[in-house]
């Protein structure tokens, strides 16, 4: 992870980039704070006659398969296929590299789009001086996922991606419970049960980043710069993206957010009034998927904490996690009723 690594890349991205930008070089290759699931790296890109710029590099961990979200170029794909949609805004894919896992790893390179990260309702300062740009954004994102939701998964070439089914994220949390420790577990079956008897309708498939927030996009001014960390994107029912983004407002009361006073977020029916406004369909059902939004953000967080206790360390926000579990899952059994 290491200057090895930082010069491994910058080798490689200078031998790959010449399919892009012929006669460029990739310097000062350096970490940036990325998520679990693969390492993030910011570089410089050089070339003659061409104005230096900044490029991101997400590389699939060493040692592993570039499988399921880290899978890196699967994610590109899904970026170019939404890169220049009419409302949607990700960060532009420049060039990648196949490797050869998992002892060479795959990367990405990706335009360095300029914004914050952060999600509202888990930091820990609540400046009412930046409320405004906060209640700006989310409206704006709400805005962004109607249009990511419009572009019609065929026509950006996915038609051959498999439909994710309501039963399907049912039960990869299921099985993502089963792999952590019992004290973790709770009533995880009676509640996959309970979801599974109840299951609505599903509507047309759409493109669904799979973990749409706020914390999830670069914002600047009040606005969504791009949309990031793509990486367990699907097509499916677009009622899964919408009550996962509902559910990190104030009025939700995320458990792990470190307080329950305003953070400027709207309220969740505002965020979907700003989507239908912005060209989104009206949602049924969407008390079922906020039951689905409970047991998802269980076992995703459950497993979480179940690398951080691996790692001997758990971040704040985790740690909060682990007495909110049964909570979890009760409410959502609560919502089924």
């Amino acid at each position: 992870m290491t200057d090895e690594l930082e010069l491994s890349l910058r080798e490689r991205a200078t031998k790959a980039v010449q399919t892009w930008a012929p006669g460029a070089e990739v310097t000062d290759v350096a970490p940036l704070t990325g998520g679990a699931s693969s390492l993030t790296f910011v570089a410089r890109l050089r070339s003659e006659g061409r104005q230096e710029e900044r490029v991101v590099l997400k590389v699939a961990p060493p040692g592993l398969p570039p499988v399921r979200n880290r899978d890196v170029l699967r994610q590109a794909r899904v970026m170019r296929a939404l890169h220049g949609r009419p409302g949607v805004r990700v960060p532009p894919v420049l060039f990648e590299d196949a490797g050869d896992p998992p002892a060479t790893s795959p990367f990405v390179a990706m335009g360095l789009v300029p914004g914050e990260c952060a999600e509202p309702v888990l930091e820990e300062a609540r400046d009412p001086a930046g409320f405004a740009d906060v209640r700006s954004s989310a409206l704006d994102a709400a805005a962004v996922l109607a249009a990511v939701h419009s572009v019609p998964p065929a026509e950006a070439g996915l038609a051959a991606e498999p439909v994710t089914t309501l039963a399907d994220e049912i039960d990869r949390w299921t099985r993502a419970f089963a792999t952590v420790p019992p004290d973790l577990q709770h009533e995880y079956e009676r509640c996959a049960r309970a979801l599974h008897a109840t299951i609505p309708d599903s509507l047309d498939p759409v493109i669904n980043h799979g973990d749409y927030r706020l914390g999830n996009t670069l914002c600047r001014r009040g606005r969504v710069e791009a949309v990031i960390d793509w990486e367990i994107w699907s097509v499916g029912d677009p009622r899964v993206d919408l009550a996962w983004f509902t559910f990190f407002t104030d009025e939700a009361k995320h458990p792990a957010a470190p307080s329950h006073e305003p953070s400027g977020m709207p309220r969740g029916g505002e965020l979907l009034a700003a989507y239908i406004a912005a060209g989104g369909r009206r949602m049924p059902d969407l008390t079922w998927f906020e039951a689905l939004t409970c047991y998802k953000e269980a076992g995703a967080t459950a497993l979480l904490i179940k690398r951080g206790r691996r790692a001997g360390e758990l971040a704040p926000a985790i740690a909060r996690m682990v007495p909110a579990l049964p909570g979890l899952l009760a409410k959502a059994e609560a919502l089924l009723e």
